[in-house]
């Protein structure tokens, strides 16, 4: 096994693979040759920071020897379509899914239950509990009920108050729910007539509601209801459906050195064979786009897509300025200790897991992604692991392939698949970790390991298997917020 990898033949830096002699620990950059006071340090083609001081040939390249070089907006930037767009090459291949009636695929026939306000959250876990015990469970149609609980919904006014309808009506309205329960309490700022014009129309088979200080005992109430819904849910059965229909949302979390060598590269070849097949790939964490915008827009499909990618930016960059926070703020200090240096390096190592494929939609906080688009959306939501991978399953994401370097225990409301960047991670938490790309790092054949977790991924989506935060109970939602609190 190498001790340095140079990831492009421009690079002035690599990275070490394991701990070296110079006290540079495994995943931080080593310098190739000598890098001078204010000249670029480059790593994947592409500047990551510029040397605050001269930096000798061999030395660890990190916080103490570089800074960031993010400024201000995007801005003069001609559009070039320098790639064609990319059309379905490759034959998808199948799932055994299922079919819901407005045509749309799912890959769980699972019972959801979405409360209009923090003040019902113990109450519907305990709707949750009692349900599973009397309708779901092994060799049963309903594979499991679920309550998805968050502290919003009442003192919210303006965006807030529109931010966590949207994230609610997309929970109440993704094809993962065969079946949903709405539970209010009555008072909240989040009435549910509000609810449900965000909701649209639905079918009052599918989606039951009502306000806890309407019946005596909201939980008694909660398990008939579902009583009611568990029939509808149970016609539904598995059956083959071309993967083109998936829609996967790549993201990153906990990340380190190895981030942007091994599980992002990755899950960027997954996307490619994916999007090749007529698949839709979703990517988000905004703020983790900033410095590699390059490697973005030379992909939009069109000049709208490319103007929409540029707002998508430089909108993100003026949230960041209303509030006096730096752009570059980011890496967090676990990515740091991991060998991340700047907001650039994570940035270029973060949209890896986009591949090659194009971009070929740009979506506000809450809207949904159009399937089998055979490519990318990009959408507008923040780096925070809870937020960002909320948004995607509320954008239609039927599972998130999510990469780790630290590692993390959370998933969300669809099959949350974990991807370990190195091997160490994925041997200590096998309780967390789904897949391990870090046989990578020890000469592994990417194209081999690729086809080796998007079988995972179909087998995940057919019910065959199930991703560890299934298994675990790891299951939540975040909501962005931004604004007053009454």
């Amino acid at each position: 096994m190498k001790s340095l990898l140079q990831i492009h033949p421009a690079d002035n830096v690599a990275v070490a693979v394991q701990a070296n002699g110079h006290n540079v620990p495994a995943g931080h950059k080593v310098a190739l040759r000598g890098i001078r006071q204010g000249e670029p340090v480059i790593k994947y083609g592409y500047p990551i920071g510029i040397a605050s001081r001269d930096i000798a040939a061999g030395e660890h390249v990190h916080s103490h020897n570089v800074e960031s070089h993010l400024r201000g907006n995007l801005s003069d930037i001609p559009f070039k379509q320098l790639r064609p767009s990319q059309s379905s090459v490759l034959s998808p291949q199948s799932f055994l899914g299922y079919r819901r009636p407005d045509g749309r695929a799912a890959t769980r026939n699972e019972i959801w239950i979405v409360n209009t306000v923090g003040c019902v959250n113990h109450a519907s876990q305990l709707i949750a509990d009692a349900a599973n015990k009397q309708f779901a469970g092994e060799g049963r149609a309903i594979e499991g009920v679920y309550a998805f609980t968050h502290p919003f919904g009442c003192s919210q006014l303006g965006d807030d108050l529109q931010y966590t309808q949207k994230v609610l009506a997309g929970l109440v309205n993704h094809p993962n729910a065969a079946a949903v329960l709405i539970i209010g309490l009555g008072c909240e700022n989040n009435q549910m007539k509000l609810m449900l014009e965000q909701v649209g129309r639905y079918d009052s088979d599918r989606v039951k509601f009502f306000n806890a200080q309407d019946v005596s005992d909201e939980v008694e109430e909660g398990v008939k209801q579902i009583g009611a819904l568990a029939e509808y849910a149970e016609q539904f059965n598995r059956e083959q459906i071309s993967s083109s229909e998936l829609i996967l949302g790549m993201k990153c979390g906990g990340s380190d050195g190895f981030s942007g060598i091994t599980a992002n590269p990755l899950v960027g070849r997954v996307a490619d064979r994916h999007c090749a097949a007529g698949g839709t790939t979703l990517l988000t964490e905004v703020p983790e786009m900033f410095g590699a915008e390059e490697v973005l827009l030379q992909r939009a499909s069109d000049e709208s897509v490319f103007n929409s990618t540029i707002d998508l930016v430089n909108n993100f960059r003026e949230y960041f300025r209303q509030y006096n926070q730096p752009i570059d703020e980011n890496p967090s200090p676990g990515n740091k200790e991991g060998g991340i240096t700047t907001l650039a390096e994570k940035s270029l190592g973060c949209v890896q897991k986009g591949g090659q494929a194009p971009i070929n939609q740009v979506l506000a906080y809450g809207e949904k992604a159009r399937a089998g688009s055979a490519g990318i959306a990009l959408i507008n939501a923040p780096g925070n692991d809870g937020v960002s991978s909320t948004a995607m399953a509320i954008a239609g994401a039927h599972m998130i392939l999510f990469t780790t370097g630290r590692g993390t225990p959370m998933g969300f409301p669809v099959p949350t698949i974990k991807i370990a960047t190195n091997s160490p991670l994925a041997a200590k938490k096998p309780q967390w970790i789904d897949f391990d790309a870090g046989v990578l790092a020890d000469g592994a054949d990417i194209d081999t390991t690729a086809d080796k977790l998007f079988d995972l991924v179909l087998n995940i989506a057919s019910g065959t298997s199930r991703a560890k935060n299934e298994t675990h109970g790891y299951r939540e939602i975040a909501i962005w917020k931004n604004g007053v609190t009454l």
